[in-house]
């Protein structure tokens, strides 16, 4: 078996690869961090090949899906698009750059990795696709309404893309974490609710991928909370998320 996994040099991405190794799968990763994807490589059991890569550069993410590959002696049985990119934006003090760099890395870094990988999925009618999206993406949040936005357009691709596939033999999963302690929340100031280990995460996306989830979607708690939301009336939701835009963050541990 093998995979292919976006963002992999730390947080979610990592650890995943460690717990898909531990489960017998090859691996190709793929980050811009090329000494951390080396290390991690090196650590791993199974197969595993580190491709230095910008997931917004689309020729360079089609030919480290080449290249991984080639390396691992045969086409990609999972495709996870994991890479992406948090940073705080305000309606009030709007960074179109900042928004811009989202959007590239956590959208069409999907993109890009989804037409890497599922043609030669549909050629042999078999294999996964998956998209680490956000409980974020249920609904707007103040103080990370851009974020918020990619991974809403993450989930609605994956969603009809799942619908459209499933005929070809091609599994599309599409997975909502919560808070994961991974450097990607250490920017915020405060008590974060809910919070689940990378490892546990990791767990829990390998169980879903390898029983053909449709969905994956943890904790429980964080789930039914933004679950519960989405069904709030809209004058309620902005009283209610009215603190959340005032939100206190690092600015030293803002990462771009």
């Amino acid at each position: 078996m093998r995979a292919i996994i976006t963002g992999a040099s730390s947080g979610i991405g990592a650890a995943l690869a460690r717990e898909l190794s531990r489960r017998g799968w090859s691996l190709a990763l793929l980050a811009r961090r090329g000494d951390l994807l080396e290390a991690l490589a090196a650590e791993l059991k199974t197969p595993a090949v580190a491709l230095p890569c910008d997931v917004t550069d689309r020729e360079a993410v089609r030919e480290a899906a080449r290249r991984g590959a080639e390396a691992l002696g045969g086409p990609f049985d999972l495709a996870v698009a994991n890479a992406g990119i948090s940073v705080p934006t305000w309606a009030t003090k709007f960074n179109v750059d900042d928004a811009e760099r989202i959007i590239r890395v956590n959208v069409l870094g999907m993109f890009y990795l989804f037409d890497a990988t599922v043609p030669a999925m549909i050629e042999r009618g078999s294999g996964r696709f998956a998209g680490i999206a956000s409980i974020a993406g249920l609904r707007g949040l103040p103080s990370a309404s851009v974020y918020s936005a990619s991974k809403a357009a993450m989930q609605s691709f994956l969603e009809a893309s799942r619908v459209e596939l499933a005929p070809r033999g091609v599994g599309v999963t599409i997975v909502n974490p919560g808070w994961v302690r991974t450097p990607i929340i250490e920017k915020y100031k405060g008590r974060v609710p809910f919070v689940m280990e990378a490892p546990e995460a990791a767990r829990r996306i390998a169980d879903g991928l390898e029983r053909g989830a449709r969905e994956v979607e943890f904790p429980l708690p964080m789930s039914m909370l933004m679950r519960t939301i989405r069904l709030v009336p809209n004058a309620l939701y902005d009283v209610v998320l009215k603190p959340y835009a005032k939100r206190r963050i690092d600015p030293a541990k803002v990462r771009r």
